[in-house]
Parts: C-alpha cells; sequence; structure tokens
C-alpha cells in the first residue's frame, strides 16, 4: 500500500519541480551565453569616442569545417578510467574544428535515476574522457618549437596568396579542445566541444529538454538539444533516445517521438537589442538529430539474422524503419542519412562481438532482439556534406557507437577597421583586462581583421 501511495507522489514531485532554464549547462566559458563583441566596450573599460571606429558591414565569407558527430548508448555502463575512445574519436587521423558526442543510458534508467536528480559524476567522468583524449597531442611533433612552425605558416600563406590559408594553421598545430556546452537529463548526455581559438566566435549557447518516456513527459526517453551561433550561422544538435520494441507498430511510437521532440523543443528567441533567434529545432540553418533511435528491421527474426550473417545490407535497409520513415514518412521529411556500409549496431552482448542470441551465447530469453542499426545521425539544412559515416567498435556495452564527420558552409562577417587609433589603447588595456588582440592568417587574408582571444576565463572543467 505504502509502495503505492509513493509512486504518484514522486511522479507529481519530478513533474513540479522548478524548470531549468536554457543556460543551465556545464561550459568551460561561464560567459558565452554573451556575445564577445558585446562585451568588447565594458571589459576594455574605454573612453568614449566621438566617433564610431568599428563597422560591420553587410559582405560575408563562406568558409568550411569540420564537425564531427557520434552517438553511444552505453548501457548504464560507467567508464573505466583507462577506457580507450581513440577509435571513436579518430582523432589519430583527422582533426575536427568542433565535436559533438551524444550518450544513452549513462546511468540506468531504473525508477530511483528517473524520478531523481541527475547524477553529474557520470557526466564529469565522461567529459574528463573526452577532454584526455582530444588534447593528448600538443603540437605537431616535426616542429621543434612553436616560433618554426609559424614561420612555416607564414611562408605557406604568402606563397598561396592566402587561397589556401584558411586551415594551413590548424592542421599543423592541435589546438586545445574546451567545452562549449554538457548537460545531461538522466540517461541522455550531450556534451559539445569546440578548438578554444575558435570560442570567440561562437555565440548564443542554449539547451533544451523534452521527456518523453513514462507518462509521456519524464526523461528516460526522449531528448537533449543544444544550439549556438558559430560566426553567422546557427547550429542544433539533438541527441535522442526513441521509444524501444521490436513488435508491429513499435514504430509509430518512436515516429511520434521525435515528431514531440521537433514540435516542444523551445530556445529562447532574443538575446538583445533587435536580435531574433531562432526559436524551433528546424529553424536553425543546421540541424543533426544523433542518438538511439531505436528504428528496427521489418523482417523476421531469423531472416535478420542470416542477411546479417551475409553482409546483405542493401536488403536489410530496404527494410528497415528509419530508412522507410526518410523517404515515404512525415516525421523525418527533407532529413538525410549518409550510406550505411556498416554491421547493426545492436544488440551485442557486452564485451563481446557476438550478437544477441547468436552463437554459443545464444539465449532462451522471451524477448528477442534482432540485430538492427537503432544508432543513427541523419541531418537536414543547407551547407551540410557527409565525409565519414561508420561505426565505432568499443565493446563497452550492447550498442556499437556510430560517428559521423561533416564538412559544412559557415557564413562569417567582415568586420573593418576605419582607424588604428584604438590600437595603443588595446595594447595597453591587455595588461588590465587580460584579452589578446592579434591578427590571424587562419581566417582572413585582410591584415585588418582581428580575432579575439578572451583568456582571462579559469572556471572549474566540466
Amino acid at each position: 500500500m505504502r509502495g503505492e501511495v509513493m509512486w504518484p507522489r514522486l511522479v507529481a514531485s519530478k513533474l513540479l519541480r522548478k524548470t531549468l532554464g536554457s543556460n543551465n549547462f556545464v561550459t568551460d566559458f561561464p560567459e558565452n551565453t554573451i556575445s564577445f563583441l558585446d562585451q568588447l566596450p565594458t571589459t576594455l573599460d574605454l573612453e568614449p569616442l566621438p566617433s564610431p571606429k568599428i563597422i560591420f558591414t553587410d559582405h560575408h565569407d563562406t568558409q568550411k569545417f569540420k564537425v564531427f558527430v557520434s552517438t553511444w548508448n552505453v548501457g548504464g555502463v560507467a567508464p573505466t578510467d583507462d577506457l580507450n575512445i581513440d577509435d571513436l574519436l579518430d582523432t589519430c587521423n583527422t582533426l575536427c574544428d568542433i565535436y559533438v558526442l551524444g550518450f544513452q543510458e549513462v546511468v540506468p534508467l531504473r525508477a530511483s535515476n528517473v524520478l531523481g536528480s541527475e547524477k553529474k559524476k557520470i557526466s564529469m567522468k565522461w567529459n574528463s574522457l573526452i577532454r584526455k583524449t582530444l588534447n593528448k597531442k600538443s603540437l605537431n611533433r616535426d616542429y621543434d618549437n612553436i616560433d618554426s612552425l609559424r614561420e612555416k605558416i607564414r611562408y605557406s600563406f604568402h606563397a598561396t596568396k592566402g587561397n589556401k590559408s584558411n586551415n594551413i594553421e590548424s592542421s599543423m598545430i592541435q589546438q586545445e579542445f574546451r567545452c562549449l556546452i554538457s548537460k545531461q537529463m538522466v540517461g541522455i548526455l550531450i556534451s559539445v566541444w569546440v578548438r578554444s581559438d575558435l570560442h570567440p566566435f561562437f555565440r548564443n549557447p542554449n539547451v533544451s529538454c523534452v521527456g518523453c518516456g513514462i507518462i509521456g513527459c519524464l526523461g528516460n526517453k526522449g531528448s537533449v538539444s543544444v544550439r549556438f551561433h558559430f560566426h553567422e550561422t546557427s547550429f542544433c544538435f539533438i541527441c535522442g533516445h526513441l521509444a524501444s520494441g521490436g513488435r508491429e507498430g513499435d514504430e509509430r511510437n518512436r515516429n511520434s517521438n521525435a515528431s514531440e521532440i521537433l514540435s516542444r523543443t523551445t530556445f529562447p528567441t532574443t538575446m538583445g537589442p533587435s536580435l531574433d533567434l531562432p526559436k524551433t529545432i528546424l529553424e536553425h540553418d543546421r540541424v543533426v538529430f544523433l542518438g538511439d533511435l531505436n528504428y528496427r528491421i521489418s523482417l523476421p527474426e531469423r531472416e535478420t539474422r542470416l542477411l546479417v550473417n551475409r553482409k546483405d545490407w542493401n536488403t536489410l535497409l530496404e527494410n528497415d524503419q528509419l530508412r522507410i520513415e526518410l523517404m515515404d514518412g512525415q516525421a523525418f521529411e527533407s532529413w538525410h542519412e549518409g550510406m550505411i556500409n556498416f554491421a547493426p549496431t545492436y544488440k551485442y552482448h557486452p564485451n563481446c562481438d557476438e550478437y544477441y542470441g547468436c552463437g554459443h551465447l545464444g539465449t532462451k530469453a522471451k524477448k528477442k532482439r534482432a540485430p538492427a542499426w537503432c544508432d543513427r545521425i541523419i541531418w537536414t539544412g543547407e551547407g551540410l556534406k557527409q565525409l565519414l559515416y561508420t561505426r565505432s567498435e568499443t565493446r563497452l556495452s550492447d550498442h556499437r557507437p556510430v560517428k559521423a564527420m561533416f564538412s559544412t558552409e559557415v557564413k562569417v562577417s567582415r568586420m573593418r577597421y576605419q582607424s588604428f587609433c584604438l590600437s595603443e589603447r588595446f595594447r595597453r588595456s591587455t595588461k588590465t583586462s587580460n584579452l589578446e588582440f592579434h591578427s590571424d592568417d587562419e581566417y582572413s587574408s585582410n591584415s585588418d581583421r582581428l580575432s579575439f582571444h578572451n583568456i582571462r576565463n579559469k572556471t572549474t572543467t566540466p
């Protein structure tokens, strides 16, 4: 009798708890909710000038950057201190400018975790592991010191007249990566990492959580979405965990979850005078949906296993529920997914390469778990080109991680200075404001365009 009373009390407590604001997330940059340029006059404490010296023109450049995205259902298993995720992040081969990592079931989805407060220690462990992996290499070993490397950059820049300078320095130096946003809702965790030298160009980071689980609103299923502006282009990343189930008709529950996430996710629309921001997911320029979307293959289990053994991915994908939805459905209209040339990512025996119910590890359990591509990354919006779509072989859980790499076009505003009378003031103020200003060939061939590096913030790492 007591248990019957406690359950509704717990649910009511969770529902009535004060909702968290859109800026309630972990970050290495505690002041990054305000544009750096908006803070510039106050931070430098300059005297008022008789006429404006900084003019924003209507001219825009388009530059390309690389974005890494991954999703992994870790099955409620906490990472060990020596867990190797080099293969997941692929840092040995290609360095990207932005890393977006999504996790599901970072804690077991039992009632105490769903109804209780989030266990921050587990997200801290994952973020610590990500930080360690991304920042393993500080400098290319081919160069003895930073001065000789920068001399090489200058030579390459002038030799090419700036045509290929956009990524010269980033290809030679591995910049430090820092956490822009990290947010957990029950078992869903999303963590966004950016090159520290690019941070001044990220604005308006926000989060939005939508629960679609128990009684249609608790966080055992649902999404955590993050958004930000990078230069003048808006990005939104949704980390989702949709309804499970391999029975006929269960895909409708997943479609319903996806529609709920797209309709219920909202962000602040204003961050300052005359600055209108996207409110919904689909209003952003570049949108990526990643997660354990849980879509299955609509074939009998025995046939599915035979096709998996033959590596007949084409036949399996013809019956894949998400692929069918992308082509003919309504939940994901105008969304895209890259070519799948890898084995289904679910369901494995933990710490094993055998699928659940196969081989000598076969089971007589009532619940069948036919192999499926549950873990997916899809996108919508112009200006995204997928360069990689594959899986990782880390055995921690019953899912294999999936990762993708994108080349994205970003609109960059030119900022021109009409007068250099501020130069001496800038130099003097850096001693007191801890701000460093310098020209940066990586972003422009124009010597009069400056990049800003805020070296003041020293905060607790996530």
